[in-house]
């Protein structure tokens, strides 16, 4: 195998490797830290597209995590960055919360339900059958159909919650159209994110918790992969998949001596 040149930038995964349900993640605060006096180029990223950098901001701050604005990537911002190459200036019905439809208008998106470009699905906790069947017209009528990111749940207290990719297939049932997912493990959102610090793929690494979404997205995009274990994904599950992350550490916190 080539040897890897040293790590020079990171990207990790904001649910499950920095917090989980709402807590912080032991080791977390220090890695950020260091991050930051040590000046390497970082992102936090996020499939979920309902907040927008300002709001996970004020988020993670209070958890004692300090991760400036600049440093957050979603799902949302992707989305909205790969329209503005593909098609900018265009027009769009949107599913979805201030995150998206945020990250849409200062990318010079007209957001509309009357014969737009694309229909647009993001997460939200508030899902209308009204919506759903607009947005089934408006692709049946020649809408091309984006979503943001492909998870089928999203974690909750008190459970799995249905989220965009459990929706979208809906959508496809009803149309027969599929939509083009933009976030993990799709290697756009890893390509965005890199571009977005000036990084390369193979002086950066990803940390995640899941293997079907951050660590396919980082192996896709030719990164290092580190897999914690304070997320989803258990020591068990690993074989069930026919890739390997590059390493797995138990959490964040033994991968604070690597900055």
């Amino acid at each position: 195998m080539t040897e890897r040149k040293p790590i020079e930038s990171w990207l990790t995964d904001m649910d499950g490797v920095l917090m989980h349900e709402g807590v912080p993640v032991a080791g977390a605060d220090t890695f950020i830290r260091k991050l930051r006096d040590a000046g390497r180029p970082f992102l936090v990223l996020t499939n979920n597209s309902m907040y927008t950098p300002r709001d996970l901001h004020v988020r993670l701050n209070r958890i004692g995590l300090e991760v400036p604005v600049d440093n957050i990537w979603t799902s949302a911002l992707a989305t909205a960055t790969f329209l503005n190459n593909q098609h900018p200036g265009g027009t769009a019905y949107v599913i979805g919360e201030a995150g998206l439809t945020t990250a849409l208008h200062d990318a010079g998106y007209v957001l509309t339900d009357v014969e737009p470009d694309f229909v647009i699905l993001g997460e939200t906790r508030t899902y209308s059958f009204e919506a759903l069947t607009k947005a089934i017209r408006l692709i049946n009528d020649g809408a091309r159909f984006i979503a943001t990111n492909p998870d089928n749940t999203g974690p909750s207290p008190q459970g799995a919650l249905p989220a965009t990719g459990s929706v979208a297939a809906l959508i496809t049932k009803a149309t027969g159209r599929e939509p083009y997912f933009v976030g993990k493990p799709n290697p756009l959102m890893m390509r965005s994110a890199l571009n977005n610090i000036g990084a390369h793929s193979e002086s950066s690494a990803m940390i995640g918790d899941r293997m079907d979404t951050d660590v396919l997205a980082g192996l896709e995009a030719g990164m290092e992969t580190f897999l914690v274990l304070t997320g989803l994904t258990s020591k068990a599950d690993i074989g069930r998949y026919p890739y390997r992350p590059t390493s797995v550490v138990d959490s964040i916190a033994d991968l604070v001596e690597l900055i």
